[in-house]
């Protein structure tokens, strides 16, 4: 058994959310936001058996898609300036970040 956390952009959230419920996986949605650009995301907990991980992983990469966008980056609060940029600037964003962690007992109630 094994829980997948899967952060991934809200742009790509509802696409995995209807991926997930057509392939037969319960998840878990949590809203989160990231640190680097403080934008929304979503985290899907997945708890499934070993032996379906690959087609879950497969699930994943197929619905949630990097993409280029222009973000204006946030001023630091009594940071350093010195490495402030003040225009925007192009980043990727997007994809997935997805870990698999062995899960040693597993309840349903």
């Amino acid at each position: 058994m094994k829980l997948v956390v899967a952060v991934v952009q809200d742009q790509d959230s509802n696409r995995l959310s209807s991926a997930l419920t057509k392939n037969n996986f319960r998840a878990t949605k949590l809203a989160s936001t990231g640190g680097f650009l403080r934008s929304g995301n979503t985290t899907f907990l997945v708890g499934t058996e070993d032996s379906l991980i690959p087609q879950l992983l497969d699930i994943i990469r197929d619905n949630c898609r990097s993409r280029e966008q222009m973000v204006s980056p946030v001023s630091p609060l009594g940071g350093n300036a010195d490495s402030y940029i003040p225009y925007p600037i192009e980043v990727e964003v997007g994809g997935a970040t997805v870990f698999v962690l062995p899960i040693e007992q597993f309840h349903h109630f």
